[in-house]
């Protein structure tokens, strides 16, 4: 019975050992100064205990190096603590470049997935092992949280915005997936799993060769969609349109009616998709309808894989230009 009722969840990432050697050396330090405290809260009434004779004069107590020793020690502790801890944070928040691109929609009460290449997924994650995972969140609805407890990590899904994770399975498995944010009556039901498999497999999965179907990418599918909401009548490469042209637009600094400017990254391009009128390119009048409630938050995903297609290959990538921007912030915050 009690093998079957771990302590810890197994570690299954390459950051898994990291986190639990800064929680174990929490605890740690957290057990001995709870001994030690106890340990002199009893030493202390027992040896200065109430005496029936009064003291001629008060003892005195005055120790320069006490007062140093238990200022100076706690110090330090903090600051290991506070660099351990920051550079962990780091680690976590920035995805490797090379990471496999995986997005991820809450909405109650599942987890719907989606790969680039096309392939969908129902509170179900087939990754490879040895390979990052980035995963892109976002929410339908109210704040979800996407936990994979063997993993390691954990990420809020907000509605109107795009956070992310990363992670890199070293060992084939199936892992929980959890919802660790409640969402209403049915948050216990949403619940899912992580399936690591060996390279080979997963590719065999991802270009659906068992099934005999290869599935149309992200890209293509926005594409389409992009076609059926009548976007190309408007949007033409070769800027003769209503609106401006969508080809390297991604990652791009844009131009607003207001002589401001900002950089084209996914929450922007999601923004141009559903409130058009927030911000308007230079040059160019306000009537781009609104697609609030017309496009779910996985159609954007695609739209937004689609424009980003449109990007010539010597330009900077999308990813690599929100990765700057958080690491810049980051630099920032910590300065």
């Amino acid at each position: 019975m009690i093998p079957e009722l771990p302590l810890f969840p197994e570690q299954a990432s390459t950051m898994a050992g990291p986190v639990d050697q800064l929680y174990f050396f929490l605890i740690a330090l957290s057990a001995f100064f709870s001994l030690l405290v106890a340990g002199l809260i009893i030493a202390f009434s027992i040896r200065y205990r109430r005496r029936r004779v009064r003291l001629e004069r008060p003892e005195d107590f005055g120790m320069l190096q006490l007062e140093i020793g238990w200022t100076v020690l706690p110090f330090v502790l903090s600051m290991v603590i506070f660099y351990w801890g920051a550079m962990l944070f780091i680690d976590l928040r920035r995805p490797p470049a090379d990471s496999l691109e995986v997005f991820a929609v809450g909405k109650r009460w599942m987890w719907k997935m989606q790969h680039l290449e096309g392939r969908r997924e129902i509170n179900e994650l087939h990754v490879p092992i040895g390979q990052p995972v980035k995963v892109t969140l976002t929410s339908e609805d109210v704040i979800h949280s996407f936990f994979v407890p063997a993993f390691r990590v954990k990420q809020d899904a907000v509605p109107g915005r795009y956070t992310d994770l990363w992670f890199e399975a070293t060992k084939p498995g199936r892992y929980h997936l959890f919802c660790a944010e409640f969402c209403g009556s049915q948050h216990a039901r949403m619940i899912g799993q992580v399936i690591a498999m060996e390279p080979a497999d997963f590719q065999a999965w991802l270009s659906g060769t068992e099934r005999g179907a290869a599935p149309v990418s992200m890209a293509e599918a926005g594409k389409r969609l992009f076609t059926d909401l009548g976007c190309v009548t408007c949007h033409q490469t070769d800027d003769s349109g209503r609106g401006p042209s969508l080809v390297n637009v991604a990652g791009s600094a844009v131009e607003l009616s207001d002589g401001s400017s900002v950089v084209a990254d996914s929450a922007y391009l999601r923004e141009s998709i559903l409130r058009p009128q927030q911000r308007v390119t230079a040059g160019y009048q306000p009537i781009m309808p609104t697609y609030q409630g017309l496009v779910g938050e996985d159609q954007v995903l695609e739209l937004i894989a689609y424009i980003e297609s449109l990007r010539d290959r010597g330009s900077t990538p999308l990813g690599e230009v929100t990765q700057r921007k958080t690491e810049a912030a980051t630099e920032g915050t910590a300065g």
